[in-house]
C-alpha cells in the first residue's frame, strides 16, 4: 500500500486547462472517491495518477516519491475499467493470470495467486469459463481479480460498475466495499455517481470544472456542504433552494409571505440577498407551518412518498417517510428545524455558515 499526494496539479490541452492546481493527500488504505458531472476532469486525473496522461504541472508522489517521469509498468497500480477489457479467446483463469504469465513468474505462485483472488472474489466456480458464458456482474469480479493477483500499491477504478443494470450496481456496490476492507490497498475510485461515491469511499472530493470544490467524509459532505454546487450535486433527490432576504433573526421569502429562521452559526447582515439549501427528506408535514404550498405530483414508492410542491412559484421536491394519501392541488403546511437548513451567499454561492458548526 502506498501513499499519494497530489501537489498543485494541473493539466493542460493545448491551450484549454482541464485541472487547476488540485491538491489532494491520500492515506495509506485509504478508498477515496472522486465525483462530479461530466466533463470535471475527473477520468484526466485519474490517468494522470495512472502515468497515461501527461504532466503539465505540479507533483503527483507516491509514498513520497514523485511518480511524474515513471511509466505506467513501474508505478505498481492497477486498473478497474469500466468496460472490464477481457480477452474473450481465454479464460476466466488465463485473463486473471495473464499479466503474472509475462512477467513469467513461478508457476506454483500464479496459480496461488490466481485461486487466492477467486476465492476472495467468489468465482472459483467459473474459472474455466469464457467472458461470454459470463454475466455482467461475474465479468466485473474477472476484472476485478486481474488487479487483486499483481498485489498492485495503488489501485484506480474507472467507473467499474456504470454498465450494470440498478440492482447489479448496488450488489456490486457492497461487493466493492467488503473488498477494500479485506485487502485494505489505497484506492481511488472515479464515478459520476453521488450515491456511489458517498456509500463506498472513506472521503470524496467533489469536483467540477477541473478544481476540488471541497474534500472531506461523506457526512461532512452532505451536512456541512462548502457552497451550493456541493448542496446540490451530493444528496438524493437534489437539495432545493430558495432565494432569501436577512430581516432580524429570520430569512424572509417571497416579499415577506414566509418566514423561515437561520440556521445555527449563519453570518449575515440585515438585507443580506441568500439562498436557502433545504433538503427534500428533511421537510416535513406540520400544523403550524412556516412554508404554505401547492402539491403538483405525487410518487408513491412504498417506503417513502416524494412530493413536488410549489411554493412561491418554484416547483421543490419533498421526501416523505411511509405512505401518504394527498393529492394534486392539494394545499399543504411545511416546516423544517433550523440546524438542517443550509445558507449560501447568493452572489458567490459560498457557504455563509461557520465551519466550528457546520453539520
Amino acid at each position: 500500500m502506498s501513499t499519494v499526494d497530489l501537489i498543485s496539479l494541473r493539466k493542460v490541452f493545448g491551450t484549454t486547462e482541464v485541472l487547476h492546481g488540485i491538491d489532494v493527500s491520500i492515506a495509506q488504505g485509504e478508498l477515496l472517491a472522486l465525483v462530479g458531472p461530466s466533463g470535471c476532469g475527473k477520468s484526466t486525473l485519474l490517468r494522470m495518477i495512472a502515468g497515461l496522461e501527461s504532466v503539465t504541472g505540479g507533483d503527483i508522489r507516491f509514498d513520497g516519491t514523485s511518480v511524474n517521469d515513471t511509466s505506467p509498468k513501474r508505478r505498481n497500480i492497477a486498473m478497474v475499467f469500466q468496460n472490464y477489457a477481457l480477452y474473450p479467446h481465454m479464460t476466466v483463469r488465463e485473463n486473471i493470470s495473464l499479466n503474472l504469465r509475462i512477467s513469467r513468474l513461478a508457476r506454483d505462485e500464479v496459480r496461488r495467486r490466481v485461486e487466492e483472488a477467486a476465492r476472495l472474489l467468489e468465482i472459483e466456480a467459473i474459472l474455466d469459463r469464457r467472458p461470454s458464458q459470463l454475466s455482467g456482474g461475474q465479468r466485473q469480479r474477472v476484472a476485478m481479480g486481474r488487479a487483486i493477483v499483481r498485489n498492485p500499491s495503488v489501485f484506480l477504478f474507472d467507473e467499474p460498475l456504470s454498465n450494470l443494470d440498478a440492482k447489479l450496481r448496488v450488489q456490486m456496490r457492497a461487493e466493492i466495499k467488503a473488498l477494500h476492507q479485506k485487502v485494505r490497498t489505497t484506492s481511488i475510485y472515479v464515478t459520476h455517481d453521488q450515491i456511489e461515491a458517498m456509500t463506498l469511499a472513506d472521503r470524496v472530493a467533489v469536483m467540477n470544472a477541473g478544481r476540488i470544490e471541497q474534500l472531506g467524509t461523506p457526512m461532512e459532505l452532505y451536512t456541512a456542504p462548502a457552497n451550493r454546487f456541493v448542496g446540490g450535486f451530493i444528496g438524493s433527490p437534489a437539495m432545493n433552494f430558495l432565494s432569501a432576504t436577512i430581516s432580524g433573526n429570520a430569512a424572509s421569502l417571497g416579499g415577506g409571505r414566509h418566514s423561515l429562521p437561520l440556521p445555527p452559526g449563519a453570518q449575515v447582515t440585515d438585507g443580506n440577498k441568500v439562498l436557502l439549501g433545504l433538503r427534500p427528506e428533511h421537510l416535513r408535514i406540520s400544523e403550524t407551518p412556516r412554508l404554505q404550498g401547492t402539491v403538483r405530483q405525487v410518487e408513491p414508492t412504498g417506503s417513502q412518498t416524494h412530493l413536488g410542491v410549489e411554493i412561491l412559484d418554484q416547483q421543490m421536491v419533498v421526501v416523505l417517510e411511509g405512505m401518504h394519501l394527498l393529492q394534486p392541488g392539494q394545499s399543504i403546511g411545511l416546516d423544517i428545524r433550523p440546524e438542517q437548513i443550509q445558507i449560501f451567499s447568493e452572489e458567490t454561492g459560498e457557504t455563509l455558515r461557520k465551519p466550528s458548526l457546520k453539520g
